[in-house]
Order: C-alpha cells, then sequence, then structure tokens
C-alpha cells in the first residue's frame, strides 16, 4: 500500500505513521510537483487540498483514497475524481477550537476597544473615554451552523448571548436559540450585533451575502468572515464601511491569497485584516493526522464504511 504525502509533516509525525502501519509505504514530499514518479502507484494521497489537478489524478493510475488535511475543498478536481469513483475524505471538524476561540477573541476585542487602548498604550495616552461595551446579551448570527458555527455559539453562551445559525436545513442546532436557512436568515439580520460568516464555498454561498444585507443591519454591528472570501464581493464590503452601515468588518479570509499589499483593505479604518490564520494553531496537524490515522486503519481493514468525513464528490462537501 504505497502513500503519498504532498508535503511535509514534522519527523515526529512521520516516525509517528510509519510506527503505527508499518505495513505502509510512505513517501513524503515537499510539494506535489515532487511526485511525478511515485504518483502512478499511489493508491492513497494526502494532501492539502490546493495541489491536485485533473493531470494528477488521470496520471495515479492505482488511486482509490484522498485524505485532505484540511476542511476546504473548494479546489479539488472531483470532476476527475469521480470519473474514476475515488474516495474522498478530509479533516471537518479539527478547525472548531481554534477557530470558535479566534471568533471569541474578536468580539471582545471590538467590545472592549483592546485595538484603541492598544494605540493609546503606544502614543502614552491616558485616556478612559473610549465607547467600550459587552458582549452579554448581544445577539450573535452564525452563517454555516456546523462544527466550527455550534462551537463558536457555545463559547458565545457562556458569554450570556443569544445566538441564531443558518444551515441548509434550518433544523435546530445546539447552542442555537433561533436556526433560519440561506433563504430566510434576512430577518434577524435587524437584530444581530455580530455577524459571523463560517460558510464554505458553493454556488450557493458564492457572493450570496449583498449590499441589501448591509443595509438591514445596525449600524454598530460587526461582521466577521473566517469562512471564504468568496461569500461576498469587495466592493459591497468597501462600500458598508465607507457609507457607515456597519460598525467593523473583520476579514481573515479573501477571494485573492495573500491579500496584495496595496489593497485598500489595508489602510480602510473601519476593516481590519489577519492574514487567514484563525485555524492554525501548533494542534493542527496532530488533529488532522489523527483522523487520517482512524481513516487509514479503517481502509486497511477493509472497512470503508467505519471512515470519518467521507466527502461527497457530487456536492463537493
Amino acid at each position: 500500500m504505497k502513500v503519498i504525502f504532498t508535503f511535509q509533516p514534522k519527523e515526529e509525525f512521520v516516525n509517528d505513521l510509519r510506527n503505527h502501519f508499518p505495513g505502509a509505504e510512505f513517501s513524503f514530499l515537499k510539494k506535489i510537483s515532487d511526485a511525478e514518479e511515485a504518483l502512478p502507484d499511489a493508491e492513497i494521497i494526502v494532501t492539502m487540498g490546493e495541489d491536485l489537478t485533473d493531470r494528477h489524478i488521470e496520471r495515479a493510475r492505482s488511486l482509490k483514497w484522498i485524505m485532505v488535511t484540511s476542511a476546504g475543498l473548494e479546489k479539488m478536481p472531483f470532476e476527475a475524481i469521480r470519473k474514476k469513483d475515488i474516495l474522498v475524505t478530509n479533516a471537518r471538524g479539527i478547525h472548531k477550537v481554534p477557530m470558535a476561540e479566534f471568533t471569541l477573541g474578536l468580539m471582545l476585542q471590538h467590545a472592549k476597544q483592546l485595538g484603541a487602548v492598544l494605540k493609546q498604550e503606544e502614543e502614552g495616552i491616558w485616556s478612559r473615554r473610549l465607547p467600550t461595551s459587552e458582549l452579554n446579551g448581544a445577539c450573535l448570527l452564525v452563517l454555516g451552523a456546523g462544527a466550527i458555527g455550534s462551537e463558536i455559539a457555545m463559547l458565545a453562551k457562556a458569554f450570556n448571548m443569544k445566538t441564531a445559525g443558518v444551515n441548509s436545513t434550518g433544523k435546530m442546532v445546539e447552542h442555537f436559540d433561533q436556526m433560519f436557512t440561506l433563504r430566510t436568515y434576512k430577518e434577524y439580520l435587524p437584530h444581530a450585533d455580530y455577524l459571523v460568516a463560517v460558510l464554505p464555498s458553493t454556488d450557493d454561498t458564492k457572493y450570496t451575502l449583498k449590499t441589501e444585507h448591509f443595509d438591514k443591519m445596525k449600524d454598530t454591528a460587526v461582521f466577521i468572515n473566517i469562512g471564504r472570501g468568496d461569500l461576498v464581493e469587495e466592493s459591497v464590503l468597501l462600500e458598508a464601511v465607507k457609507t457607515k452601515k456597519i460598525g467593523h468588518i473583520f476579514l481573515d479570509v479573501f477571494e485573492r491569497e495573500p491579500l496584495p499589499s496595496d489593497h485598500p483593505f489595508w489602510k480602510e479604518e473601519g476593516i481590519s485584516v489577519t492574514p487567514h490564520l484563525s485555524s492554525i494553531t501548533k494542534m493542527y496537524m496532530p488533529r488532522a493526522l489523527e483522523i487520517f490515522k482512524k481513516n487509514l486503519k479503517a481502509y486497511s481493514n477493509n472497512r470503508s464504511e467505519e471512515m470519518m468525513n467521507v466527502i461527497d464528490t457530487e456536492r463537493g462537501y
């Protein structure tokens, strides 16, 4: 059983995998271009999900399973994968803790005006006249009430926030007080103090957030996007802050990454930029590889029905 990694994990992870699966032949490569010669014999490919192309899938004649060590799948060549009936799994669920903590951190930063406090400290200014607020009693609306969204809502409940979520069915999810769909959540926008987007990039979500949505929101509301950058057009975001339709915008994801140094988001006072790091902590790879190890054990024992996070390649998630 030949297993190819198209990235290089730390030595401790490499040794752990080889110790747990002595019968597997692992190849750990720095990038997909290094895998050209090994692809035809690869039965399993482990990837971050952004490097595989139709050509790679065609060349991998023995390929049976692709493990994506992230949750995002929008760059996967699913048409080629479907034609060869290749199994795909991902690391869904590993991001919920760091991304939920990151989101609460941003909300607290805004409520307590920590950015302004830091600036005052740097300038040696003693002033207590900052417009601070509380999360207690505030309304949170989460677009994407999956594992990450539910974790965000759970933490928000610890601050006594009111929580509403959005998913594909409108079915209630733990830690949410109310649930909506993409078609019905507009009615809650006027109540939301914080709008957090954790949606994946699909045909249903691309550019789904428009000017009309910001028109319905409080001018003090905060928008946080930690999902995908194509949820809303950049021009809509810039217009929303320039016309004071919204209190502040925090962006961790963008249509083009890295964000160019001359992009207007960097200098816009109403927008805070972070470099797509909401899910990155030292626990990222251990959690992703733990899922892979469980799945590899099931796969090795011909028990594919026990594998976690199997992806519907027609839907792409």
